[in-house]
């Protein structure tokens, strides 16, 4: 299963301590090294759209510490950067601040933490009026703070309609995802992906119900989904009873979850045309013209309607 949202905490590497040491003996002088920085914690913008699934919710995600400072006067090894993976269009909110980090291009990196300050050692703190300091200046912690990561998909299509439309069937047949499907009423747990042949990125959102808006069913946790793909494809079964009830129930919800939902390019998709007659068709057709919608019979079983709906989403 996709998971498309998850709590972290980031956290950058602390400081080393500085140390505090005389040599052989005490007259030769202070010679405790600085300790390291801490490492930086970064995160990048992957294609591939599982990546949250690498972590477990609540995990603590860390850059590497800085290593104490060292006898003679040595330094102590700065802390390794970290750099993340997450999936392109993942949204990272802060708990605390409320501040926002979205990351919607491959390759988009940022800098999530930084790390500390290694502590200072006794050789820099000497003096003319101090020249044996037995202390050191504590190093500083990395930055950390807890984090939501959500995922909003930068799909180009969506798949949208009542559970058992046909959606996951028909993603499975236009690319080559592998969707579990069912012939009994069922509906996807969460959204799936697929690339089209002209390389555009097709999204199967799971089925909304009645009242999804308020959180039924799946409810929200797909609905937000919606709102950065750019064409829905709006899929009705030609074996309901009531083709513009079905439209209106999904319309209806988009609009009470987002009024700019209802502004996106719509295609009507009439699903399963193998099993009903061409007077069905005719009719669903014919109760769905008002809407001025582009719309298209086909079936999974139907190439000719597969390859025309290919060619409809390539244009």
């Amino acid at each position: 299963m996709l998971r498309d949202e998850i709590t972290l905490t980031f956290k950058a590497g602390d400081g080393g301590r500085g140390l505090v040491s005389f040599g052989k003996m005490e007259k030769s002088g202070p010679d405790g090294g600085n300790g390291g920085d801490g490492g930086d914690l970064y995160v990048i913008a992957s294609s591939d759209l599982t990546l949250l699934g690498q972590f477990h919710p609540d995990e603590t995600v860390e850059a590497e510490s800085g290593s104490k400072g060292g006898k003679d006067k040595r330094f102590g090894k700065r802390g390794e950067d970290r750099e993340i993976q997450v999936p392109v269009g993942t949204l990272i909110v802060n708990k605390k601040t409320g501040r926002e980090i979205e990351l919607i291009e491959v390759g988009h990196r940022r800098k999530l933490c930084r790390g500390g300050k290694g502590g200072v050692g006794n050789f820099e703190l000497r003096s003319s009026t101090n020249t044996t300091p037995r202390t050191t200046i504590p190093p500083t912690k990395g930055e950390s703070y807890e984090a939501f990561l959500s995922l909003r998909f930068l799909a180009d299509y969506g798949l949208i309609g009542l559970p058992s439309a046909g959606k996951s069937s028909l993603l499975n047949e236009l690319t080559n995802a592998d969707v579990k499907t069912a012939e009994y009423h069922f509906t996807t747990l969460s959204p799936n992906l697929g690339v089209l042949p002209n390389k555009k990125i097709i999204a199967d959102i799971p089925g909304l119900i009645e009242g999804a808006h308020t959180g039924r069913g799946l409810g929200i946790k797909f609905l937000k989904h919606i709102q950065k793909v750019s064409i829905l494809l709006h899929c009705i079964s030609l074996d309901s009873d009531a083709y513009m009830r079905d439209y209106k129930v999904i319309r209806d919800e988009l609009g009470k979850y987002n009024e700019e939902l209802l502004e996106k390019q719509e295609i009507i998709l009439l699903t399963k045309t193998d099993l009903v007659d061409e007077e069905t068709i005719k009719r669903a057709k014919s109760e769905l013209a008002s809407l001025q919608r582009h719309i298209v019979p086909m079936s999974i079983h139907d190439l000719d309607s597969i390859e025309k709906l290919h060619t409809i989403l390539a244009r």
